[in-house]
């Protein structure tokens, strides 16, 4: 059994660079793939190989499949690693770099379709005993349908896309008076965006938080968990800081909610790494939430606690070899955080691209800054605002806490405007150093705002 000789980056920005140092680790070589407006990219400069696909539109380059797929056979590439985002969970990807006789490194398509597929990924976890949310037992075909199922469970309930994801497709009802325009509304995003409209119903948990678990599987039947990550604070549903352990974690609960990640990923035989996400109410009662199947943004702060490289370990378990950790050697040590550096304006959060006239990154004991950006280098229009990630860890969360305020303090980025300050006034909240924090956190903070105004 033998690692591939070179492979294919089937994306860009930090999560490319970072695939490309793994790989650099393991003496595999490389290819970037680019649109014409990013040539300059740190990405390509770092790879070996560099082939351009397309201009800047993502569906003419980065979820151009024929395109990825004829600059891996010209470069003679033996598998493709998709990163997050674009073509990282489109099963059609997947089977087509199957036929072009080239690995996906990624979990197998039906598993993929599975994950996409949250309404029968809710369906599969009630039949194997694994806690669900109350709501439909599958898609919600109507208006009609989806009132029957929300007067049944109870107000308020969640109107969720089947395909979805990021938050789009998503919208809380409060009232039965809301329940047909917010219906219409999400099954239009969910159109718009994933080109499925189908939803499905839950009910509303105030006051949960989102909790999910990296899981391991090598497709001989193993699997593994690497604890959980604690991913509340978020905008919209979009996640902005991560961190883990989670603040509420104990060993039992850890067993627990690892037991169900595990669990779940039997059930639907998982390969490959993933991520099985859950709510969690305010009594402690966990709930299946969906899977994901890909490595996802705050795949580091795992990293941090349990010294295995993930991306690594992808590349590895789909070239065929088994899993070498057992259960019991996955130890979490210390405390890690994320923080998501956006190139956003801080207090309205719309896109600011640009040129990065002077960048000064983060450094020092227990600070790790994954990016692909550096001075001089304009930040493109078309692609997610996401430009860095700041990881910390420290021998506990206030140490790690302690060294993420000294980071954000020390990394300068001139040119454009960057999420940094809202994360600044994140890590001053009293609610937040005492992990006392749900998804609602940011709303209440800006609500509390609002108040004394």
């Amino acid at each position: 059994m033998e690692l591939f000789k070179k492979i294919l980056i089937a994306n860009r920005g930090e999560i490319a660079v970072r695939v490309i140092r793994a790989c650099r680790e393991l003496g595999i070589k490389t290819v970037a793939v680019y649109s014409d407006v990013e040539k300059e990219s740190l990405h390509v400069k770092l790879a070996d190989e560099a082939v351009c696909i397309g201009p800047a539109s993502s569906a003419q380059s980065y979820l151009n499949i024929p395109g990825i797929l004829s600059a891996a056979e010209i470069t003679d590439s033996e598998a493709v690693h998709p990163g997050y985002g674009f073509l990282s969970e489109n099963p059609h990807f997947a089977e087509a770099c199957a036929t072009s006789g080239i690995t996906f490194i990624g979990p197998a398509p039906e598993n993929i379709r599975v994950g996409g597929d949250k309404a029968k990924a809710r369906q599969i976890m009630k039949r194997r005993g694994i806690p669900v949310v109350p709501g439909s037992d599958g898609p919600v075909i109507s208006e009609e349908l989806a009132m029957k199922v929300a007067k049944k469970i109870g107000f308020p309930v969640i109107i969720k896309a089947s395909a979805g994801g990021g938050g789009r497709g998503m919208r809380i009802v409060n009232e039965e008076k809301d329940l047909e325009h917010a219906f219409y509304m999400a099954q239009r995003e969910a159109l718009t965006a994933f080109g499925n409209g189908e939803l499905y119903l839950e009910q509303y948990i105030p006051e949960m938080r989102h909790i999910e678990v990296q899981i391991m599987a090598d497709g001989r039947g193993n699997v593994i968990h690497l604890g959980e990550r604690d991913c509340s604070i978020q905008r919209r549903h979009q996640k902005l800081i991560e961190e883990a352990p989670s603040p509420i974690s104990t060993e039992k609960f850890r067993k627990k909610i690892g037991e169900f990640a595990v669990k779940a990923a039997k059930a639907i035989k998982y390969r490959n790494i993933g991520t099985i996400e859950f709510i969690v109410d305010k009594d402690g009662n966990i709930y299946f939430m969906e899977i994901n199947t890909r490595i996802q943004v705050e795949h580091p702060v795992t990293e941090m606690v349990t010294g295995i490289d993930l991306i690594k370990e992808q590349i590895k378990l789909a070239a065929g070899f088994p899993i070498e950790y057992k259960q019991h050697q996955i130890k979490p040590s210390g405390h890690s955080i994320e923080c998501r550096i956006n190139a956003e304006d801080p207090e309205r959060f719309i896109p600011s691209p640009g040129k990065i006239t002077f960048l000064s990154l983060p450094g020092g004991p227990g600070v790790r800054v994954d990016t692909a950006v550096y001075s001089g280098w304009t930040v493109p229009l078309y692609y997610d605002s996401l430009i860095a990630k700041v990881i910390v860890h420290g021998k506990n969360r206030e140490e790690a806490i302690s060294r993420m305020k000294r980071a954000l303090d020390e990394f300068i980025i001139e040119g454009i405007k960057t999420t940094i300050p809202f994360h600044k006034k994140v890590f001053t909240h009293p609610d937040f150093l005492k992990g006392e924090f749900d998804t609602g956190f940011l709303e209440k903070i800006n609500n509390s705002r609002e108040g004394k105004q």
